[in-house]
């Protein structure tokens, strides 16, 4: 049986989102952040980042990073393309998600990993901020005329939907993104995703 180490709201809401789609019977484990258990000895051996998702496999092997994680949930339960060119795509989205789209939001929220110096946080979060509208923005792009990121419903929505909860938690100008909302919408739609926000506690 697989375990996923998720926190409400983080990254990880994706990968929990796919677990709930999949009906098969998981340990959901949550990671009190804000207590700090993310640095514990215990979960440190789990991953040595101290960062959420992580996934113990049936072996025990615990898996970290959504570029791994989500792929290899979606080849599982048959929410991943099948055809090697839409896989490269796939695989693109993620990758873009994970290092352009995050890191942005992550100036924002946490300015103390990219400088010691406090009078630059209020710069850098300014130009996280902006970086990270844009790139919402680039997201709305892709949604247009289209149902989900691929030509069907896969990983890559749960985790597009991590961003445009995030949008709104920085109070941003969501409801103007007219594609990404209405995506937000179809997903929310679903029973595996309603369940898992609601038990998030993710205002959306």
């Amino acid at each position: 049986m697989l375990t996923l180490y998720y926190a409400p709201g983080a990254c990880s809401l994706a990968a929990h989102i796919v677990m709930e789609e999949s009906g098969e019977k998981y340990e959901p484990k949550k990671v009190d952040l804000a207590g700090g258990e993310q640095r514990t000895e215990a979960y440190l051996k789990i991953n040595p980042l101290g960062r959420v998702p992580a996934l113990r496999l049936d072996s025990g092997a615990p898996l970290t990073e959504n570029t791994a994680i989500l792929p290899y949930l979606g080849k599982r339960y048959d929410l991943w393309p099948k055809d090697s060119n839409a896989e490269a795509k796939a695989l693109s989205l993620i990758g873009y998600f994970a290092s352009s789209v995050h890191p942005a939001h992550a100036h924002v929220g946490r300015p103390e990993r990219y400088t010691a110096d406090t009078t630059a946080y209020p710069g850098i979060k300014d130009m996280g901020l902006k970086t990270f509208h844009s790139y919402l923005k680039q997201i709305d792009g892709m949604l247009a005329e289209r149902e989900w990121f691929g030509d069907n419903y896969s990983v890559l929505d749960p985790y597009g939907l991590v961003f445009y909860i995030w949008g709104m938690r920085r109070e941003l100008p969501m409801a103007e993104l007219k594609n990404y909302t209405a995506h937000k919408d179809r997903l929310l739609k679903r029973p595996a995703a309603a369940r898992v926000v609601a038990d998030e506690k993710i205002k959306v």
